[in-house]
């Protein structure tokens, strides 16, 4: 058993607080984030220069509407790869709203790219990318999203540095956040 004199004098090694809280892993997090982004982006951007302009323009819904009706067809079987509730809400509100949603997943995946190359309210954009990210799953759609939720999930766990090599570094304390420091605290 460790002394009290011993336990005071060792440090302590917190993994997670390095690991989600140290500006020593901002240049791992910067690498993490703009992958990240990039894929946001270049998925916005192909939508947004479609040249049918089934995402945005004369025919904006066109390619949602095929996508949801797809996956609606994914809910039959006795282990259906999109759940009866999603169903529904494809069926009475997004299918409905087909247009809408066709702008808002174009403009959403672009935002959400250049936010997160930026380092621009990193936590934020990183939300929203893994909140996008799970709509499509639930839609039956595995592609890239499981693997982009994650790595969006760990940006948003490293908030405070994920976007330190960013425009976060002169925003965020202006919002009334603290930004962490490159030397470690000691515990």
């Amino acid at each position: 058993m460790l002394t009290a004199d011993v336990r005071r004098t060792t440090p302590k090694f917190d993994l997670s607080r390095f690991t989600f809280a140290n500006a020593r892993t901002a240049p791992l997090w910067a690498l993490l984030r703009v992958y990240v982004g990039y894929e946001w982006l270049t998925a916005g951007l192909h939508k947004a220069s479609d040249p049918n302009g089934v995402w945005i323009g004369a025919k904006a819904g066109v390619a949602v509407g095929g996508f949801l009706k797809g996956a609606l067809a994914k809910t039959a079987g006795d282990h259906p790869d999109v759940q009866g509730w999603y169903a529904s809400f494809i069926q009475n509100f997004a299918l409905p709203n087909a247009t809408l949603f066709s702008y808002l997943v174009t403009f959403g995946e672009i935002a959400v790219g250049l936010a997160l190359i930026l380092g621009l309210f990193t936590a934020v954009a990183a939300f929203f990318g893994g909140f996008m990210n799970v709509a499509y799953l639930l839609a039956g759609t595995v592609s890239t999203n499981p693997v982009l939720f994650v790595l969006a999930t760990w940006l948003v766990l490293a908030w405070r540095v994920a976007g330190y090599l960013g425009l976060d570094y002169f925003v965020l304390p202006r919002l009334g956040f603290k930004t962490p420091s490159a030397r470690p605290k000691d515990n």
